[in-house]
């Protein structure tokens, strides 16, 4: 599988983190920067990583910034993008379950290292549930966006 993250310079410490330990657990891993703790404009590193899931050169997508709250708007205007921003392990499984979430958001504030990897691990590992009800609104979405109402 392979994983696109980016991350602004306020979360670049966890993404190179997360980085290592995706590349470690054998996924590849495309790193859509930053590379510095330059400031930085977070929409771009975040519309980048979406972009790679829209087109299919990524399977799914990680962004991170202080909050995860900008990278997870800039995401969503990208076409086919379902991100969601979470904190927890729980809601990882649970979006993948029920919203078939192809990036994940990450506020570099909220989580810890260990936390971030254990909320990574969970949303990689769960698959979508395919149930019907999950599916049906997931196609919902996908006519909204298709009609942009």
């Amino acid at each position: 599988m392979t994983i696109s993250i980016g991350s602004d310079h306020a979360a670049l410490d966890l993404k190179n983190e997360l980085r290592n330990y995706l590349e470690n657990a054998g996924y590849l891993v495309i790193d859509r920067g930053t590379y510095t703790k330059e400031s930085c404009d977070y929409s771009d590193y975040g519309h980048a990583v979406a972009v790679d899931v829209r087109d299919h050169i990524a399977d799914r997508g990680i962004v991170i910034c202080a909050t995860g709250i900008g990278m997870s708007i800039v995401a969503n205007k990208v076409k086919s993008v379902r991100c969601a921003l979470v904190d927890n392990v729980e809601f990882a499984r649970l979006t993948r379950e029920h919203n078939d979430s192809n990036v994940l958001a990450l506020g570099a504030k909220a989580v810890s290292e260990d936390l971030a990897k254990q909320i990574v691990a969970a949303w990689l590992e769960t698959p979508f549930s395919n149930e019907e009800r999950h599916q049906r609104r997931i196609d919902k979405i996908t006519k909204y966006e298709e009609n942009n109402l």
